[in-house]
């Protein structure tokens, strides 16, 4: 057995071409008026068509009597004249005349030759219209032609016409009989008509009825009432009674039951799905239940962590600034590590802190006019040393433009990210911090900071702002940061109303951007405050109140060191009764919030504004809950955290300083 070769030209898989989708079908009306069309128009054609054929055929039938009738006579009265005629027998043709008429059939009749005779029977018609005329010559019969005296020759009787009969009809009973005639044939077609009108409109209504069940029940489960039901039977559709097989069964009834099937399992289907929704949704809220309470503890637990950490932390900042002035060359390398160590403990309870107080919403941004010029101549002053190190070229390109935002949470934002660019770009490479008009919306300034180190792979953008998540430092080596710059950005843009994208690729560099709106041009700017030179702190009156002596001893140290006049109270109601003696002068109180026992540090500052209201109350805490975090701001009290910088204690004793000194 031989395998057959495809012709050439051919190919022996032939694939088919796909299937075209199927032109839509426009459908206008409704059934019931549909099938109405359908059933009446080739009944009425029908009936019209053999209702026309009946009366055309009973109107020339009539018409045909009607003539053959006159005509008849005609020819009856030319028979009977033919003689008379011929002999010129006048009374005779009378009579022939008059005869006709007693017959009722013709209302006048005339019999006339060329020799001028003529003779008339009847009234004569007023109007011409109701008459019918049938004329029939008059010849001579045929038994003259057999006279044995005719002259061989002579002319055969029968052939010319010796004279001409005439005879008139009355039309009117023979058009009453045609109208007659006519409305019967109407009345037939319009009873056909009506017969077939009302079995189609019956049969239309037995159609369209059980459909409309259906396509009610159809509407009602497409609207989620699946305990619709068709309710349709055998009976609805005018048929004999349901047969035992399926296949005898009425279409309709077989659609309506298959409806009704559907109808339910998608109940069934509705009752079982909302089961498991109604089981998934206890498990999820179990989950978010069990969710809040493992972040209220956690919350917790931060908090009371970060304040038990500030604690001995504090006192360990201000002990170590302390040694460092006197620390010998050999203890130095020492005190600089330990200082370091400290500073990077510190660096990251600052960062719970911002990310606690961005959660507790207790930040409001003030809105001013900024220059993008004079924020990026910051950021260059801030990061140019950096730069520098890392052999990284820093290029600022502002465009003269400038934004309506918080100065400061704007410079915390593209300062965290100039950072970040200097830490991850190569050496000799670029960071381009730019700004132009938006293009989707003039009124947008687009702020991007662009580098072209090794970039993030798409499996790592959606993740960069969450907290403590680092690309490249698994190893956590704590002067690469803590990763939780990028967190504390996310939520300072969203309080901004903008957001931080991302556009990066693996060996492509990265770009990181935000929208601000831009200012009005007509738009004041605030103006910066001018920065505060330090000065000696001789003889600056502080009060500090703390319930750890480790703290009250390292603090009364370091002030003593900057030449301040110390004193040191363990508990609140010392220090209010200190401070109301009304003999002692106090320029600053320095309150732990939380001290022993009941005493609470809020108390301290509000009784000190009112005792002493020019010294400077700082409320120093190492509490970063929201609840805290609220009741400090609603409070309006300046806060320092702990652990407090030395250098940004300084500061604020210099400020308090400078507002006590005589103009």
């Amino acid at each position: 057995m031989s395998d057959k070769l495809p012709p050439e030209g051919t190919r022996a898989d032939i694939t088919s071409p796909p299937p075209q989708p199927a032109p839509k079908l426009m459908v206008r009306g409704n059934l019931q008026r549909d099938l109405f069309r359908l059933g009446v128009v080739p009944c009425a054609a029908v009936a019209l068509a053999l209702t026309g054929w009946f009366t055309h055929s009973r109107l020339q039938t009539l018409e045909a009597a009607f003539d053959a009738e006159g005509q008849a006579v005609a020819r009856q009265v030319a028979a009977m004249s033919d003689l008379s005629l011929y002999a010129g027998d006048l009374p005779a043709l009378q009579n022939v005349a008059n005869a006709a008429l007693r017959g009722g059939q013709v209302m006048r009749v005339e019999i006339s030759n060329s020799a001028g005779v003529f003779v008339t029977a009847g009234p004569k018609a007023s109007s011409l219209a109701q008459l019918r005329m049938f004329t029939s010559p008059v010849t001579l019969r045929e038994a003259s032609r057999a006279s044995a005296f005719a002259p061989a020759g002579s002319t055969a009787a029968g052939e010319t016409p010796i004279g001409l009969v005439q005879t008139f009809r009355d039309t009117t009973a023979y058009a009453r009989e045609r109208s007659r005639s006519l409305m019967a044939g109407i009345g037939i077609a319009l009873v056909a008509l009506l017969a077939a009108w009302a079995s189609v409109r019956h049969m239309a209504r037995t159609v369209a009825r059980p459909l409309r069940r259906v396509s009610r029940t159809v509407a009602a489960l497409e609207a989620g009432h699946f305990e619709a039901r068709c309710d349709v039977v055998e009976g609805d559709s005018h048929h004999a009674p349901p047969a035992a097989g399926r296949g005898d069964s009425h279409e309709l009834a077989v659609l309506a039951r298959d409806i009704d099937r559907l109808a339910e399992r998608l109940q069934s289907n509705r009752r079982i799905s909302e089961e498991r929704v109604r089981e998934a949704t206890a498990v999820a809220l179990q989950r978010m239940a069990e969710a809040e309470q493992a972040a209220l503890s956690r919350a917790r637990f931060l908090a009371a962590a970060s304040h038990d950490l500030r604690q001995p932390l504090h006192a360990m900042g201000l002990f170590i600034d302390g040694l460092l002035p006197g620390a010998s060359p050999a203890q130095r390398p020492a005190v600089l590590r330990l200082q370091e160590s400290t500073e990077f403990m510190g660096v990251l309870l600052d960062d719970l802190l911002e990310i606690s107080r961005l959660d507790a919403q207790v930040l409001t941004p003030t809105i001013t006019k900024v220059p993008l010029a004079a924020l990026f101549d910051q950021l260059d002053a801030q990061h140019a040393a950096t730069a520098s190190e890392t052999r990284v070229r820093l290029r600022w390109s502002d465009h003269g433009l400038a934004v309506r935002s918080d100065a400061a949470l704007l410079q915390r934002i593209v300062g965290n990210l100039v950072a970040n660019a200097l830490r991850h770009a190569p050496s000799g490479g670029t960071v381009l911090v730019a700004a132009r008009r938006s293009r989707k919306d003039g009124d947008n300034v687009r702020i991007e900071v662009r580098d072209n180190g090794v970039g993030i792979a798409p499996i790592h953008q959606g993740r960069i702002f969450e907290e403590f998540y680092q690309v490249a430092n698994t190893e956590r080596d704590r002067r690469r940061g803590f990763g939780l710059g990028l967190a504390i950005c996310a939520r300072i843009a969203a309080l901004l109303g903008t957001r931080i994208t991302v556009r990066s690729a693996l060996q492509a560099g990265s770009t990181f951007a935000l929208t601000v709106p831009a200012a009005r041009a007509d738009e004041a700017t605030t103006p910066e405050p001018a920065p505060v030179a330090l000065t000696p702190l001789a003889g600056l009156h502080c009060m500090v109140i703390d319930d750890d002596p480790v703290i009250l001893d390292g603090s009364r140290a370091l002030l003593e060191q900057w030449g301040c006049e110390v004193e040191c109270v363990s508990t609140g109601a010392e220090a209010i009764a200190r401070l109301g003696t009304g003999d002692l002068h106090f320029d600053a109180v320095l309150c732990d919030l939380q001290l022993a026992g009941d005493d609470d540090g809020m108390d301290v500052i509000t009784a000190a504004k009112r005792l002493q209201p020019d010294a400077l109350a700082v409320l120093v805490s190492g509490a970063t809950g929201p609840e805290v975090l609220q009741r400090l701001r609603h409070g309006g009290v300046t806060l320092l955290t702990k652990p407090v910088a030395p250098a940004k204690l300084r500061a604020l004793l210099t400020t308090r300083r400078h507002a006590a000194a005589p103009a």
